[in-house]
């Protein structure tokens, strides 16, 4: 019987679709927070996400309409904006940049909230739903959603894959890359344009109060494995569509479920599991390589006073 229910459930259009946006979207966030996480910019996802609120407000104010084309186009111009706020404040003020990714997060989705709240308080008929930006409504998907999604997951990807050798320096030594003769300035402003668009993507199925750990999670958990950048990202991805199957699987066979917070459970997951069992980095691993540096203090130690003791008595043996 259960094997049955499992075939009706993967025959399901709707199922489909929702768990193929899920996989994308989980691989492409977890492929571009790998450079996130190693330049130091994990709350930038989170800034920007909670960014893109007030674009897709305005997005509907102006067009009274809500497609996610249109909703894409607002939330990216907001990430934007938010993106070259973030580095105008640091350029020309003391301010640092994760003091200056506060305040734009806190600016921006406030101001969204008040758009939202204006909406929802308006004689528009048309404005329901879209609240669920807040925590995203995967559900909600349909099979032009998920084209969408799949074409942007994919030019991500691509994208990262092409240009891996510069996203590579310019997350370890921007420095050298800029010595090199690398636009750095560009290439950092393109990471961040990237980021802004797979939040973008993002936020109807996870929303924009969890994207940022859908972006930055699986790199973390990643990071645990491996000291290879291109292995780390790999893995990042693979654990990102994971947890999106996975957050999708269990919300479809459980009632009232989300689906978005529910992946972000599962990228949580294999967090736990890779900080306890991970080689070399993990917990247990760590603990092992404890116990064994002890035992081999303890032996060095017992063996160090077995030789002391045949020295004191060897004397003894000879004189008498």
């Amino acid at each position: 019987m259960m094997n049955i229910n499992w075939l009706e459930l993967f025959r399901d259009p709707n199922t489909q679709w929702i768990l193929l946006g899920s996989v994308l979207l989980g691989l492409s966030s977890g492929v571009l927070g790998s450079f996130a996480y190693l330049r130091k910019q994990s709350l930038m996802g989170d800034a920007l996400a909670h960014a893109a609120l007030p674009g897709v407000c305005i997005a509907f104010m102006l067009t009274g309409s809500k497609s996610i084309v249109f909703f894409l186009i607002g939330a990216a111009a907001a990430g934007i904006i938010a993106t070259f706020g973030v580095g105008f404040v640091t350029r020309n003020s003391r301010i640092k940049q994760d003091s200056a990714l506060g305040i734009v997060l806190s600016v921006f989705f406030g101001l969204g909230i008040v758009l939202l709240t204006q909406i929802q308080h308006s004689d528009s008929g048309n404005q329901s739903g879209l609240d669920k930006f807040l925590f995203g409504q995967a559900a909600s998907m349909v099979q032009a959603d998920v084209v969408i999604m799949a074409i942007v997951a994919v030019v991500l990807v691509f994208a990262c894959a092409l240009l891996f050798k510069e996203f590579k320096l310019l997350s370890f030594d921007p420095g050298f890359a800029k010595g090199l003769g690398f636009p750095v300035a560009f290439l950092d402003q393109l990471l961040m344009f990237l980021i802004v668009v797979a939040v973008v993507v993002g936020i109807q199925a996870v929303g924009v109060v969890l994207m940022s750990a859908l972006l930055i999670t699986p790199a973390v958990s990643a990071r645990y494995w491996t000291e290879r950048l291109g292995v780390m990202v790999v893995l990042a991805g693979c654990f990102g569509a994971v947890s999106g199957f996975a957050g999708t699987l269990v919300s479809t066979t459980a009632n009232n479920l989300p689906t978005g917070p529910l992946s972000v459970l599962a990228a949580t997951f294999f967090f736990i599991v890779s900080v306890v069992f991970a080689p070399r980095r993990g917990v247990l691993s760590k603990l092992l390589q404890r116990l064994s540096v002890k035992q081999t203090v303890m032996q060095e130690k017992h063996a160090a006073i077995r030789t002391v003791h045949a020295s004191a008595v060897q004397p003894r043996e000879e004189e008498a």
